[in-house]
């Protein structure tokens, strides 16, 4: 599907994240932050009763309970599980998911639930390294690229008596900090903003193929699917919060093509058009409260 693209599920950026040694390499560049999570904060609350506490046992290594290990242990439990408001209460992003309601955390289940696909039935843990307030844990988890399970590092911060799982840079933080529970929305909006101007620049790329087999004629969306060259997520927006819409002349040799968002201040802000005179194509975008883009 088109939407596994620039992230994976919203979790999006994230999930890349959460999923390989918590790299934070494709979050949004912030300003500095405090730490989130005050010494004072209880982080003990949902792991003692909770069956994911017990979530793979099988490690090389011996697992001091509430450690950093420990920690790494029970987050991927609680991802297995879909349990996503305690998982992501053991990182600092924390933030971003302490305030939502439930009402919400569905809102955003669709693409929490990509990141739950992709953990293992078992998280072998092999390695802690305590320095100070922070840790590092090795795990063998699946590669972002290749999906090969392959030892990677888990970055760890002490709050207090607990640890947190660093998913982002201490830097992007106070963004986090400051969007609160927010940021989940806004990211989700920026990633299908992006994603809607690939559909369209991946329709513009779709039609001079498609012309250059079809004696010059432009196609119609259904056509362009049809042949290949575009996917089927152009005609829903089921996994791309856009609808998508194109239209060709009388005469085949002229089209343009816009995208709206589905559902205008949760799934994108933006509408946006790309028209093309046959010779150049012009691209651009607004924000016209969910509007179609006027030519």
């Amino acid at each position: 599907m088109f939407k596994m693209r620039l992230v994976c599920g919203i979790c999006f950026v994230v999930a890349l994240a959460l999923l390989a040694g918590c790299s934070s390499d494709s979050a949004r560049p912030v300003a500095a932050a405090d730490p989130v999570v005050s010494p004072a904060a209880d982080l003990s609350g949902p792991r003692k009763s909770d069956p994911a506490a017990s979530y793979s046992k099988h490690a090389t290594i011996e697992i001091t309970e509430n450690g950093p290990a420990d920690t790494v242990r029970v987050f991927y439990g609680y991802l297995r599980d879909k349990k996503f408001r305690e998982a992501l209460f053991l990182t600092n992003l924390r933030p971003a998911i302490e305030g939502l309601t439930e009402s919400e955390l569905d809102d955003l289940k669709v693409d929490f639930e990509q990141i739950a696909v992709g953990v293992p039935a078992e998280v072998e843990i092999n390695g802690e390294i305590i320095s100070g307030n922070y840790a590092t844990v090795t795990a063998k988890l699946p590669d972002n690229e290749t999906r090969e399970i392959k030892l990677q590092e888990i970055r760890l911060r002490k709050e207090g008596n607990y640890w947190i799982i660093l998913t982002v840079d201490e830097s992007f933080e106070a963004q986090i900090k400051k969007e609160g529970n927010r940021y989940f929305f806004n990211l989700r909006i920026e990633t299908h903003e992006a994603e809607a101007k690939a559909m369209l620049e991946r329709i513009y790329k779709s039609q001079t193929v498609f012309a250059l087999q079809n004696g010059g004629s432009f196609g119609e969306m259904q056509q362009l699917i049809g042949a290949g060259l575009l996917p089927e997520d152009a005609n829903s927006s089921e996994s791309t919060g856009y609808r998508f819409t194109l239209v060709v002349s009388g005469d085949k040799k002229k089209y343009h093509a816009s995208a709206v968002p589905a559902a205008y201040g949760k799934t994108g802000r933006l509408s946006l058009l790309l028209e093309f005179d046959g010779k150049t194509p012009k691209f651009s975008s607004k924000d016209v409260q969910g509007q179609s883009l006027k030519k």
